[in-house]
C-alpha cells in the first residue's frame, strides 16, 4: 500500500524535513511493524496543486490512502477537504496543533497514524476481548495499534516514532513469554497485558450489552485523561470516533 502524505502545514514543516520524517517512518513499517504483523506499506510525500488547501481540480493524492499533515485543529475544513477531493480514500489527520499541545513530535503522531492506517484502513474492524472494568464480560474492543502505549515513542534515525501493539496483544489469554507491544517497556515491574493499557494510553471499545461506546484509561492517570481530551477536539478527523458512525 502506498500512502500519500500531503504538506498542508503553511510552511510551518519544511518538505526537506518532511522526507526526513518520512524515510525513518517507513523504516519503522519495514524493519520493526511488517516482521510482527505481516503487513505493510510505504509513506510517500506528494505535491500540491494549490498554496493553501482547497478543492484541487488534480488530486494530489496518488496512492492507496492518503495522510494529511495540517497545521492548525480544524476538522470542518480538513474533513470537507477531504470529502471534496479524495472521498472513498482511507486517511488519517496529523494535526502539528495537537502535537504541540500533547508535547510530543508531530513525526510521533503521523507514525502512530501510519500504523493504524495500515492496520485498519477502513476504521471497521473490532476484537472480542474482555470488558476493561469488568473481565468476565466480552466487548469488542477498537482494533487500533497504538492506543493502548501512545504515550511511548523510540527513535529512528533521529526520528521520534511511535510505540506500537504486538498481535498477542489481542489474544484473551497472556501467554508465557509472549510479547505484547513492541517496547517492553516495564511500570511498577509490569509489561503490557492482553486488552490492557500503558501509563499514558488509553483504549476504546463498544459494548453490547449497553450498546454505547466507552473508553478506559488507568485509575488516576491525569496524563492520558488530558491526551484523551486533547484528542476530542480533533475528534471528527479522529479514526477511532469514525466508528461511531458504524453502531
Amino acid at each position: 500500500m502506498i500512502i500519500s502524505v500531503i504538506n498542508h502545514t503553511s510552511g510551518r514543516v519544511s518538505d526537506e524535513e518532511f522526507q526526513r520524517s518520512i524515510r525513518a517512518v517507513n523504516r519503522q513499517i519495514a524493519e520493526d511493524f511488517a516482521p510482527y504483523w505481516g503487513l505493510s506499506a510505504e509513506l510517500r510525500l506528494e505535491g500540491r496543486s494549490e498554496k493553501k488547501p482547497s478543492t484541487h481540480t488534480l488530486a494530489d493524492m496518488r496512492g492507496d490512502a492518503v495522510m494529511y499533515v495540517w497545521d492548525k485543529v480544524d476538522v470542518d475544513d480538513a474533513l470537507g477537504y477531504h470529502d471534496k477531493n479524495d472521498r472513498g480514500i482511507p486517511f488519517g489527520f496529523v494535526f502539528l496543533d495537537l502535537s504541540v499541545e500533547l508535547e510530543e513530535p508531530w513525526t510521533v503522531t503521523l507514525s502512530h497514524e501510519a500504523l493504524e492506517l495500515i492496520g485498519d484502513p477502513e476504521t471497521n474492524l473490532f476484537v472480542a476481548g474482555p470488558h476493561p472494568k469488568d473481565r468476565r464480560r466480552q466487548v469488542f474492543h477498537w482494533y487500533e495499534m497504538c492506543d493502548a502505549v501512545q504515550d511511548e515513542n523510540y527513535e529512528i534515525d533521529a526520528v521520534k516514532v511511535s510505540n506500537f501493539l504486538l498481535p498477542l496483544y489481542f489474544t484473551s489469554g497472556d501467554e508465557r513469554g509472549g510479547r505484547n507491544d513492541f517496547l517492553g517497556r516495564s511500570h511498577d515491574g509490569k509489561t503490557l497485558t492482553s486488552f490492557g493499557v500503558n501509563s499514558g494510553g488509553y483504549i476504546g471499545f463498544y459494548d453490547p450489552k449497553t450498546k454505547r461506546g466507552g473508553s478506559f484509561f488507568a485509575e488516576g492517570d491525569k496524563r492520558a485523561e488530558r491526551r484523551l481530551k486533547v484528542k476530542q477536539k480533533a475528534r471528527g478527523a479522529r479514526r477511532s470516533v469514525r466508528y461511531s458512525r458504524l453502531i
